[in-house]
């Protein structure tokens, strides 16, 4: 029987500004993503989605970012090797501390945005958050890209990677993902969110945005929390998979 995790950016509202629907999508994903106040969320936020999380069963990962709460984390930023392991470790650190708090635990890092897509290809931002992640518990899982070279460069760092593909994301035929700025780099319709990901569990392929087809591996999907129809989109997902004998169970789960 086919496998495949289920994940998505959760935690990001702040204070009295709403950002996606927590408490839905925790129903229908097997790990969460929680944002660990740089990029967004607030530590009452923050706690909220662990406590629901571990209510839930679901497997909580610490998201990691740029210090950027104006921009979302979504613009490049080039910090030291000492600013972004100090920033990384301290995110993992408050995560840790408020998980306990919630009766959970964080199993996996995913860093968030802007420093996902550098750390994908750039070595130096990559080994910072490698370091960072070793420093502070070297058994804790690196979700990353799937086909990026951090794959390998974190493997060879000695953790354990699990990598990702993005259901509502479009790709560009390097494997890379289409750039927010263009159009059609979201994709928004539930039923072909759905379909691209039972055949990439299926064949291990994907249509890029200029129509080729592009093969990519991944242990877990991701469904991005903060677009109007992300629970639509992640419950099609769950049931065009479930629904065609895929199951779906967390990466941590053994």
């Amino acid at each position: 029987m086919a496998r495949t995790d289920l994940n998505s950016d959760l935690g990001e509202s702040f204070g009295p500004w709403p950002m996606g629907d927590d408490v839905s999508m925790l129903s229908v994903v097997n790990s969460a993503n929680v944002a660990c106040g740089f990029h967004a969320g607030d530590p009452a936020g923050i706690l909220l989605v662990l406590r629901e999380a571990s209510k839930r069963g679901v497997s909580v990962g610490a998201h990691v970012g740029y210090r950027d709460l104006v921009g979302f984390g979504r613009r490049n930023m080039d910090p030291t090797s000492e600013e972004l392991i100090g920033d990384v470790i301290y995110q993992i650190g408050a995560m840790q501390g408020l998980a306990k708090a919630a009766g959970t635990t964080v199993r996996y890092v995913k860093a968030h945005g802007a420093l996902y897509n550098t750390i994908a290809h750039d070595a130096r931002q990559a080994a910072d958050v490698i370091e960072a992640i070793k420093a502070i518990d070297p058994t804790l899982v690196l979700m990353a890209l799937s086909g990026a070279p951090i794959v390998e460069q974190a493997r060879a760092a000695g953790l354990r990677v699990v990598r990702e593909v993005f259901a509502d994301r479009a790709y560009n035929s390097d494997g890379s993902l289409v750039s927010r700025r263009l159009p059609g780099a979201v994709i928004h319709e539930p039923d072909i969110v759905a379909a691209r990901m039972l055949r990439l569990v299926r064949e291990g392929r994907i249509t890029a945005i200029d129509g080729t087809d592009i093969e990519l591996e991944a242990q877990s999907i991701c469904v991005h929390g903060d677009t109007p129809a992300a629970v639509s989109i992640a419950r099609a997902v769950r049931d065009a998979l479930v629904g065609n004998g895929v199951e779906l169970k967390s990466f941590n789960d053994g």
